[in-house]
């Protein structure tokens, strides 16, 4: 029996390269530039839906390609409007991303992997296995359906888009570099790359890696200690990429981008609370422009660890501010839907799904 090979995603060539493979199927190249738009501009997911092609065209397409469009496979609405979407990929494995809407921005917190390779101890997802990184349509897919989820659910358009959810976009440089490409550019979904954000764990070499590629995304650091010893606790990362590795990678990201950092730090109890632990914090401070962003802690069912009380909470963040640090305390948002920062794993039960 003949063997089938399996159809190429179409989304995986780049123009140049589309405009080739079009010649050499006896079409002309501008046709592949119009195939191009629909599916990066206008977000198509099949070629019936490219109007402007001849019907022999998109029969030719449908048998010689594919488009491994991301599924939305369900979504949870939180009492605070936050919704937490479950992502069905080509390959059946699931991922999750979440529309955070407050009252002047709506936030797309979207994936990088399937799962985490990292063990964070106080993150439900680094208690997953990492299954594979996404590819760039698949993170480009996520912020397209949050968009229009955002549209249908409150009638405001994305403002900002976060790459917060599960993984560690930096382990996924490529696909995150590539995908940022496609939502920022003019021929892509045209937003603003200041109204980006990558967050990672901390991979010194990586952080210098987007210095030299100059990006003008923000980047921001999940901190959570600024101590050696307790960071290697949590973040089992640090030990490969110790606080002076990653001070020294940040400053040399702000020496090419000029662009300030924000630092993550959630507050547990009897952890990482107290006014030495803040005093430690600041001192981190003084080696890049940047700002501090603390976060209240979601507990997960894998992890101890407890949020602060509010004396202690708001006790760090004025010792940051006597200091002139730049700090903001953001309160979580779905926890009730188990959407808040931290809490994103995908449960599965005899093969439902179970967000």
């Amino acid at each position: 029996m003949e063997k089938v090979l399996a159809k190429k995603d179409i989304r995986s060539y780049a123009l140049d390269d589309l405009k080739k493979l079009f010649t050499e199927m006896g079409e002309q190249a501008f046709r592949a530039k119009q195939v191009y738009e629909w599916l990066w501009k206008k977000s198509a997911w099949s070629f019936e839906e490219m109007t402007n092609l001849s019907k022999e065209l998109r029969e030719k397409l449908t048998q010689n390609f594919t488009i491994n469009a991301v599924k939305l496979d369900h979504q949870q609405i939180s009492s605070d409007r936050t919704i937490k979407n479950t992502f069905k990929l080509y390959d059946s494995n699931i991922i999750e991303g979440v529309l955070i809407p407050t009252e002047d921005r709506m936030t797309a917190c979207v994936s990088s992997q399937v799962g985490c390779s990292l063990t964070c101890k106080f993150c439900a997802t680094g208690y997953m296995d990492r299954k594979r990184n996404l590819n760039a349509d698949e993170i480009y897919d996520q912020v397209v359906l949050i968009d229009k989820q955002a549209k249908e659910n409150y009638g405001i358009p994305l403002s900002n888009i976060v790459y917060m959810g599960m993984g560690e976009p930096l382990l996924n440089y490529a696909n995150m570099m590539k995908s940022v490409e496609r939502i920022t550019s003019e021929d892509g979904l045209n937003m603003a790359a200041k109204r980006i954000t990558v967050s990672t764990a901390g991979i010194a070499k990586m952080i210098k890696k987007l210095g030299d590629d100059n990006v003008k995304f923000n980047l921001a650091l999940s901190l959570h200690a600024a101590n050696d010893e307790k960071r290697n606790e949590i973040m089992p990362i640090n030990e490969q990429n110790s606080l002076s590795a990653l001070a020294e990678a940040l400053q040399y990201f702000y020496h090419k981008t000029k662009n300030p950092i924000t630092f993550e730090y959630i507050v547990f109890e009897n952890f990482n609370d107290e006014i030495k632990d803040a005093a430690e914090l600041v001192k981190f401070c003084k080696k890049v422009p940047c700002k501090v962003n603390i976060i209240e802690y979601n507990p997960i069912a894998f992890a101890a660890f407890q949020n602060t009380g509010e004396d202690k909470l708001d006790a760090f963040a004025n010792h940051l501010r006597k200091h002139n640090v730049n700090v903001h305390i953001r309160r979580s948002r779905g926890k009730d839907i188990d959407a808040a920062c931290g809490q994103l794993a995908v449960k599965q039960k005899e093969g439902s799904l179970q967000s």
